[in-house]
């Protein structure tokens, strides 16, 4: 079963955070991530084949970026869910962006990306990065019937990554954090080690 960011599970993993600053990726212009962060994307470019590179799109994320994410999708939300109540529209609205507590982003703990070919042109992935669960008929989530490049592509990325030691948000296969609430309870960590920042503290 699907563990969602606004699953109470995920608010009660503690914070311990270990005081990495956030820095530049090298390899993604205006792009910030915490420094532990950015030492597994370099591990997981090292394990890419010949002529296959990573596209990070986005890193660290304001609140106020986040909180207009969430407040837009979830206006969506309510014309396509009339009936839903506040509490399934937040359960509904974290298939696609995280509740501000939780947020990888926020804590500069996560990266949509993609892969490139050596001319920089996208590989097919299935759908394009920040595909909502509606427009996509599903097929953003990671483990969705895609055709078999986008399969193939999408478990080069999740080999890269994971042996890195990302994990991914399912309902997102760009979606690849380190070090947040979500990343310690997938893999039993006893807490996570980066909680929310601000981007004037970056290194």
């Amino acid at each position: 079963m699907t563990i969602l960011l606004a699953d109470p599970r995920v608010r009660a993993v503690r914070v311990h955070d270990n005081g990495d600053p956030l820095i530049p990726l090298d390899f993604a212009s205006g792009v910030l991530v915490r420094a532990g962060l950015a030492n597994r994307l370099d591990d997981a470019r090292s394990t890419l084949p010949s002529g296959v590179e990573l596209r990070v799109v986005e890193g660290h994320r304001s609140v106020t970026d986040q909180q207009t994410i969430i407040d837009e999708y979830t206006n969506e939300l309510r014309l396509l869910h009339p009936d839903a109540n506040e509490a399934e529209l937040d359960r509904l609205s974290s298939r696609f962006v995280a509740p501000i507590a939780v947020a990888p982003h926020v804590a500069g703990a996560a990266v949509d990306l993609t892969l490139v070919d050596e001319a920089g042109e996208e590989l097919w992935m299935g759908t394009p990065i920040d595909a909502t669960p509606e427009s996509s008929d599903g097929a953003c989530w990671f483990g969705a019937e895609v055709d078999r490049t986008a399969r193939r592509n999408r478990r080069m990325l999740a080999r890269a990554l994971g042996d890195a030691g990302l994990v991914n948000y399912p309902t997102e296969w760009w979606h690849w954090s380190y070090g947040d609430r979500y990343w310690a309870l997938l893999t039993g960590t006893e807490h996570a080690i980066y909680g929310p920042v601000e981007a004037e503290m970056a290194a």
